[in-house]
């Protein structure tokens, strides 16, 4: 099945019958390899039997295709039916021209091969040993010993040469050397790595290079078996030290075609038949998919497929190393047509013969022109007239000459990619050695004894990912962010932690040794964080140490040498592989020479590997319980088993696809519940905890790719490339169609939002179909794989993902329509539980939808809620509004008079954070009492409500005619219901109604709070923001809500400075914190009396001036905010420009205060005042960035 792919080739004299050269791999359970080297050639076939069999058949063929010729020029031409026109004829000739097979005038020849298995890819010395063996055969001097004996040699008398060291060995005619390196180097990799950047080009490579450490599931697409080795090879080979996991079969057999259906990450190649088109092809998944048309020089890639860090300044690097070899960057494809191509590559091969031994045709050639050139001719009969014999010397000589020199040339050949592969690997090495210098850092030993890791492995964190992340560029963060989530990237922290007990895996002891290198030489420490591109500096050193071993030998093996055969074994006959004497094969030497040894350490060292496996792996069950499941799934399914493909074996494994797809959706959704978990966890006690990270993005990315895979399997046929979004589109046609017939029940979402005023926000529609209506309406997402990743998004947002699934998948009839009975989306005690873990989602916040898609137009709607016991309903002024969030603001809008209900359509504007509404105060009914404002978005159902509790108008409360309210988010009831144990702490709001009345004194005294709590109030205030500051800039969420919310610094200030506010005046209006400060100013503008210091009395003056411009800047600003909106802007300010400390302590001196506060008030407190100073002093280091609608037409 792998060495002969397509089976059995038969030819005839007039066909290419070539020399084919190609490997293959084989990968064990364990992930151990090991690689077969294959030639094929072509031999007459002898047999009377096949011959005839072989005509008949080519008549039966001839006489279908005359006949469907016929048929098809009778049908579509009435006219000429009489008569076959020109073209046909034409053709008609041709097929019996080509595709004839006559047994007296033509030879059959069938295709045969012989194959080399290894365990490691000695491809270049496997090839010339298989050349020079067929050579052997086909040569007019049989071989100088019989064939058995360099077989046998090779298979029982070379052994691997040492870590390294070279080998020489012999073949049929010459010598063939091959090198390991050594235990610091670069492990063996000998396939060119100048052939897979000629067949890709350099940049098309570096983005397969990416799709594969992302484990994305690759197709690798070529006419030539070789090709597709050499690419998969290629690249696995570069991603040292890291290792592929996953399904890996670079020749996929015809037979295993249905292994494109594993929705898993896959590395697998597939021969393209010549003039087949690629979008002929028919892939079961394409969401996730790299394809790699090798032969025509193309790739396509997955959507939002992040850049490899530094990519340009690593193409450069590549490219100087390529140029430096004379290849092309951009690769060194001649043509597309694939026929050009594949005799390129047989012509490459023929001179890759050259190099093998064999003697090259052009000299031949040479020979017979010689021998009939008329000068030659004269030349030798002179010579021969004279006495002197000539003949052997003036042919022979040259052509000896011409094979060394092609020899010499070959071998340089062979040395220079030897020498660029090292190079290449050297600089993608070099590049993980940078950018994983640190990783050792943030490895997390946690367990004492390896017994314990085992068991726990699954439960436990192996590497500490926030904090790496956050020592890292930021712009290698959406690369990195989905790197360290690679079932790669795992693996190799794992074998970090396991070489505290175990012998270090190879790959990691060379990275670790190269690591402790740069830390000798102290490259990076200094520049731990920067992006500076640093070149690999060990190019010639990794050259020279090749070049060393392959021109000093250090290991010959022994000569083949004649074995004890019968007489009459091993005869030859000219062009036919004879067949060999398998009792002479099948015994190794006795142990009389040195190698022999090896077979009995070999044997010892498994015994001892066995036995350690036993005592790690106990039973079968228990590994699977310890070892990391996901892990297991990708080594499970690693290779095929290809030699048994009955039913029940292709059963077993689909269904272990369905137990692993299981197992992922069960890990992922706990990762996604622990990682938001723990950040609320942290942030308990500090409003907003909704972390918009770049972790949770891409966690929500490979939920959107698990969900691809599930849909992907075991579909019946293909539409589109999203496998979902064709599903779901089905599923719309079908309810559409019932909708027409009857309008159909909608499940009903968001409960009616009442209030004491009986005012609601309508119900918002809850359907499968209208989300669906929504992401079609979106004209910036282009693809299939787009929309079914943006529904994804929204649902979860919504928390609907489960229920939405539930509904398209409760549709049996369209699912058994879409679905052989094997897929996982028809196992249903799995999908039950799939949805199951989808549902846990739903306890946590997702932002997913509106933090990604910031340009979309959203529909918002919006109720102002007004206290109809204390004012009328309806305000007979103008009013409007303006919505703000974090991504922007509506701008103000006119409410429709006498509405009070309006809808509108923006920009998205994200999280909503403020809400600033007013009126002109016209009419007679101008004083207007809001209760709250609610505000929803209409594609993702978010209701914020901005409570008010205040009046609006001239002549009541402070006398403001516009208010600004920040907003919190309503969570409905089922999430309340769900959620209660774990919900995230909702987010912080306007100060309430109770609160804003007790300021003005209207409600009893019993819920003023007491000097403590008022000082507790301004530490948490403070605080908050400290906490707000040392968060990772993309997660801190909204910093207006800290200053102006509930427990924020503008309401924590208020209530110090009301502590002790004589407010209240019997016969007399209320007063106003605003009135005290108004009082100040007046007082600083016409003193001059400042301390005795002069230091001071400097600092204080200036001091008092920025106070005083800030106020009138405040009071003269062309908006109608009432008192404390006035002090609100103030406070904001001053924080924001580090005013306050400076402030607070004028304030506190001036003889206004003696008027207007009582004894015991907190400000007129010196201990107080200073305590409170050191606690606003902490804000100083930080950067405010105030929030447009909070200081909009204040000019300062």
């Amino acid at each position: 099945m792998l060495c002969m792919p397509k089976g059995l080739s038969f030819r005839t004299q007039i066909d290419n019958r070539d020399l084919q050269f190609h490997s293959f791999i084989i990968t064990r359970e364990d992930g151990s390899r090991t690689y077969g080297f294959v030639l094929t050639f072509y031999e007459e076939v002898t047999s009377k039997q096949i011959c005839t069999a072989m005509q008949t058949l080519y008549q039966m063929h001839n006489a279908e295709q005359y006949s469907s010729v016929y048929a098809s020029s009778s049908c579509s031409m009435d006219s000429l039916a009489s008569s076959i026109d020109e073209g046909d004829a034409t053709s008609l000739a041709k097929i019996q021209q080509y595709n004839s097979y006559d047994i007296s005038r033509d030879t059959l020849y069938v295709s045969k091969c012989i194959c080399l298995i290894t365990p490691l890819p000695f491809m270049q010395a496997c090839k010339k040993f298989l050349i020079q063996l067929y050579k052997a055969v086909t040569s007019q001097q049989p071989p100088p010993l019989p064939l058995e004996s360099y077989i046998h040699n090779i298979l029982y008398e070379v052994p691997l040469p040492p870590l390294g060291r070279s080998l020489k060995f012999y073949g049929v005619y010459e010598p063939i050397v091959c090198q390991r390196p050594g235990p610091s180097e670069l492990p063996l990799s000998d396939y060119p790595l100048r052939e897979a950047f000629e067949l890709l080009g350099l940049e098309n490579l570096v983005q397969v290079f990416t799709c594969v450490l992302l484990e994305m599931q690759i197709l690798l697409y070529s006419q030539d078996y070789q090709r597709l080795m050499t690419v998969a090879e290629g690249i696995t080979t570069l991603l040292f030290p890291f290792q592929w996991q996953h399904v890996y079969v670079p020749i996929l057999p015809a037979s295993l075609l249905h292994f494109l259906d594993a929705p898993v990450p896959y590395l697998m190649g597939l021969q393209s038949k010549e003039g087949t088109d690629r979008s002929k092809l028919e892939l079961p998944q394409e969401a996730n998919l790299c394809f790699v048309d090798i032969d025509n020089h193309f790739i396509e890639l997955p959507e939002e497929l992040p850049q490899f860090p530094n990519k340009l300044e690593f193409i450069q690097e590549i490219s100087e190393v390529l140029l430096r070899f004379g290849i092309p960057p951009e690769g060194n494809l001649h043509c597309s047509e694939s026929a050009t191509k594949l005799k390129n590559l047989v012509l490459n091969d023929l001179v890759n013969d050259k190099k093998n031994g064999n003697i090259p045709s052009n000299t031949i050639n040479m020979y017979e022109l010689l021998k009939g050139n008329e000068t030659i001719a004269r030349l030798q009969a002179l010579a021969k007239r004279t006495g002197v014999t000539v003949e052997k010397m003036t042919i022979t000589a040259p052509v000896a000459e011409k094979e060394r020199d092609v020899k010499l040339q070959c071998e340089e050949e062979e040395l220079r990619d030897y020498k660029l592969n090292v190079q290449l690997r050297e600089v993608f090495a070099n590049r993980f050695t940078q950018m994983f210098a640190d990783y050792e850092s943030f490895v997390i030993q946690a367990a004492q004894d390896m017994e314990s890791w085992l068991t726990n492995r699954e439960q436990m964190q192996n590497f500490d990912k926030a904090s790496f992340l956050s020592d890292q560029p930021e712009p290698y963060l959406p690369f990195l962010s989905h790197f360290i989530e690679t079932q790669m990237f795992a693996t190799f922290i794992d074998n970090k932690i396991m070489s505290q007990w175990e012998e270090k895996d190879a790959f990691l002891r060379v990275f670790d040794s190269r690591i402790e290198k740069i830390r000798l030489y102290n490259v990076r420490a200094p520049a731990l964080r920067t992006s500076i591109y640093q070149k690999c500096s060990t190019l010639k050193e990794a050259a020279q140490s090749i070049e060393q071993r392959l021109m000093k030998i250090d290991h010959t093996a022994i000569h083949p040498h004649l074995l004890d055969m019968k007489i009459g074994q091993g005869k030859y006959e000219q062009g036919f592989f004879p067949k060999l004497q398998s009792d002479v094969l099948a015994t190794g030497p006795t142990n009389n020479n040195r190698w022999a040894s090896r077979s009995a350490t070999t044997q010892r060292r498994k015994d001892r590997l066995r036995q350690h496996s036993e005592h790690i792996g106990l039973d079968n069950d228990l590994r699977e319980k310890y070892m990391q499941e996901a892990r297991s799934l990708g080594k499970n399914l690693r290779q095929p088993k290809l030699s048994d493909l009955s039913p029940a074996v292709i059963a077993q494994t689909n269904w272990k696809f369905v137990e692993g797809l299981l197992k992922e959706c069960r890990m992922k959704t706990k990762r996604m519940l622990v990682e938001k978990m723990g950040h609320e966890a942290v942030e308990l006690g500090h409003g907003e905890a909704n972390i918009t990270g770049l972790e949770e993005n891409t966690l929500i990315a490979s939920l959107c790719d698990l969900l691809e895979r599930i849909w992907s399997h075991g579909l019946q046929v293909k539409q589109g490339k999203s496998a979902l979004w064709s599903h779901l589109l089905q599923y719309q046609e079908r309810e559409e169609k019932q909708e027409h017939m009857a309008e159909s029940p909608v499940a009903l979402g968001l409960e009616r939002r009442k209030s004491d005023t009986g005012i609601t926000l309508p119900t918002l529609r809850v359907s499968l179909t209208h989300d669906m209506r929504h992401i079609q309406n979106m004209s910036e997402i282009k693809t299939d794989v787009g929309r079914a990743r943006a529904w994804i998004r929204l649902s979860l947002e919504k928390k609907l993902l489960s229920q939405h699934l539930k509904q398209l998948l409760s549709n049996q009839a369209l699912a058994k329509k879409l679905y052989k009975r094997y897929a996982f989306l028809r196992c249903e005690e799995e999908r039950e539980q799939f949805l199951y873990h989808l549902l846990s989602l739903n306890a946590v916040d997702y932002f997913c939808f509106t933090s990604v898609f910031t340009t979309i137009m959203i529909p918002y709607r919006t109720v102002i809620i007004p206290i109809k016991k204390l004012s009328n309903a309806i305000t007979t002024s103008n009013p409007w509004i303006c919505v703000s969030g974090e991504l922007g603001d509506t701008g103000v809008m006119q409410i429709p008079k006498n509405l009070l209900e309006m809808t509108f359509e923006c920009q998205n504007l994200g999280k909503l954070t403020t809400v600033q509404i007013g009126h002109d105060n016209s009419g007679l009914l101008a004083k207007w009492l809001v209760d709250c404002v609610m505000v929803r978005s209409e594609i993702t159902g978010h209701t914020y409500k901005f409570p008010c509790g205040r009046w609006l108008g001239k002549g009541v409360d402070d006398g403001s005619l516009e208010r600004i309210l920040i907003g919190e988010l309503i969570t409905s009831v089922s999430d309340e219901d769900l959620g209660k144990q774990c919900r995230t702490p909702p987010q912080q709001k306007s100060p309430t109604t109770a609160r804003r009345l007790s300021i003005t004194s209207l409600t009893g005294k019993n819920t003023k709070p007491n000097a403590g709590q008022i000082q507790e109030g301004i530490g948490e205030a403070v605080n908050n923001i400290v906490k707000h500051f040392h968060k990772p800039e993309k997660e801190r969420g909204s910093l207006t809500i800290l200053l102006c919310g509930e427990n924020g610094l503008v309401a924590a200030l208020e209530q110090v400075f009301h502590h002790g506010f004589k407010s209240a005046r019997i016969f007399h209006k209320n007063v106003f914190i605003w009135d005290f400060i108004e009082k100040a100013v007046a007082y600083f503008e016409t003193t001059d009396q400042f301390g005795d210091n002069e230091e001071d009395v400097l600092l204080q003056r200036s001091s008092c001036k920025t106070f005083c411009r800030y106020v009138n800047a405040i009071s003269t600003a062309p908006r109608n905010i009432g008192k404390d909106g006035k002090f609100q802007i103030l406070v904001c300010l001053g924080t924001r420009d580090h005013f306050l400390p400076q402030w607070i302590p004028l304030l506190a001196e001036c003889p206004a205060i003696t008027r207007m506060y009582e004894e015991n008030a907190l400000l007129r407190d010196r201990m107080t005042v200073n305590s409170l100073l050191r606690v606003l002093q902490t804000l100083q280091d930080f950067n405010i960035i105030l929030e447009g609608s909070l200081i909009k037409g204040v000019d300062v």
